[in-house]
């Protein structure tokens, strides 16, 4: 096994993810161009010493399908070499292609390589991709799918959690985002976006709401009742039939935000960067992904965390910072009271209730996100995981060099 580096990361700021956004006339292609021509250029390095690279995207129809990777490669002078592609497994996407990269380099099949992802959700709309899950009334009957917002209505119902504590939740983490972007810890890593003329057109998160209240989201209905009564509700409690009800306590305002945005990290063997003079900032330890059960289709990061501490020989105590994806706040609330980890650990910085949650890029944005606080905190290890729809999950550990 060769060891592996991250080198450097790069993102956008996230745009609200509507026609009013900020990123909404920047097309997918162009969002990940501008990452891609941001990394060689800070890295200075020839696009030909890359052996792949690899974007999530979620929703991969419309402007966002075709290989979008390819021809943002193109777009962002890389050249006729090099060869890329994209992957949807739901949300844990982007990090899906930082962990192939990482295979690829420590088997000694590459030596350089590039993860990341994009996802405009205000031009290509959450859900248009269809499915047999959404389409196929046979595959329904057999393995039934509920929408992740009723799966964290359940959680929340298993778990005994209020409406008040997530909103509390969520309070705190926009106030901790909001001390982020006004201290400019996310600025380092930031590349603004800019339209065709060069003028920038976002240059940091747009979407985090400072100073809001418990009032505030008090006042916020349900979010998933509807989608629960419709008959959703019914095949949870066929499941669970302990359960009286499922209480519908998530709203928009503790849930995560719709928003575009794009990201990429740049891979490398030790090799790699002594040849382009480039500084390794962390090590990746492991990575792995699991599966549990679909219709508790966001309890993913428990057991993954499990397989990947087991894989790094690690145990939760070695880990000094964590980002859990906060796609609704339920997800990183059970795993903090599972794991008995201190809540200032986990998302410092706040997470994608208050910053937003591009599909198919969250997963390397985190992990951009994780290696900079254990650089500002001069900490030594982080763990970054996600949940991903019908019960999946990906993990991965870094070790600052």
């Amino acid at each position: 096994m060769h060891e592996v580096f991250i080198y450097d990361h790069v993102r956008t700021p996230r745009g609200k993810g509507r026609p009013g956004g900020a990123l909404h006339a920047t097309t997918p292609v162009q969002l990940a161009t501008q990452v891609l021509t941001a990394l060689r250029e800070r890295s200075h390095i020839e696009p030909s010493q890359i052996d792949e690279v690899g974007l999530g995207v979620v929703m991969p129809i419309g402007e966002q399908g075709a290989d979008i990777t390819r021809v943002a490669l193109l777009e962002a002078g890389y050249g006729d070499t090099v060869s890329g592609f994209q992957l949807n497994r739901f949300c844990t996407s982007a990090l899906d292609t930082v962990k192939m990269g990482f295979g690829l380099i420590a088997s000694g099949q590459a030596a350089a390589a590039i993860g990341g992802g994009v996802e405009s959700m205000s031009r290509v709309a959450i859900g248009s991709d269809g499915g047999a899950v959404y389409t196929d009334p046979a595959i329904g009957r057999r393995y039934p799918y509920i929408p992740n917002g009723v799966a964290a209505d359940l959680m929340a119902a298993l778990d005994g959690v209020t409406r008040e504590q997530i909103d509390a939740y969520a309070v705190e983490s926009q106030r901790r985002a909001h001390e982020a972007v006004s201290l400019g810890r996310f600025d380092p890593s930031l590349v603004p976006v800019r339209n065709r003329l060069g003028e920038v057109v976002l240059a940091r998160d747009e979407a985090h709401r400072p100073g809001t209240t418990m009032a505030d989201l008090a006042r916020l209905p349900p979010a998933f009742d509807k989608a629960g009564a419709a008959g959703y509700d019914q095949i949870v409690l066929r499941r669970y039939p302990h359960l009286e009800r499922i209480p519908h306590i998530h709203t928009g305002g503790n849930s995560s935000g719709i928003v575009d945005g794009a990201c990429a990290v740049l891979l490398g063997n030790a090799d790699f960067g002594q040849r382009n003079g480039l500084r390794a900032r962390a090590r990746i330890r492991a990575a792995t992904s699991c599966a549990d059960e679909p219709l508790l289709s966001l309890g993913g990061p428990i057991p993954v965390t499990d397989k990947l501490l087991q894989l790094a020989g690690m145990a939760i105590s070695d880990i000094d910072l964590f980002e859990v994806n906060e796609a609704f706040a339920v997800v990183p609330m059970r795993y903090g009271s599972h794991f008995d980890i201190d809540p200032r650990r986990i998302n410092p910085n706040g997470g994608a209730i208050a910053l937003g949650h591009p599909l198919g890029a969250t997963g390397a944005i985190l992990l951009g996100t994780l290696l900079d606080e254990l650089e500002r905190q001069d900490l030594g290890a982080g763990l970054v995981t996600l949940c991903a729809a019908a019960g999946q999950s990906t993990a991965m550990v870094i070790e600052r060099v």
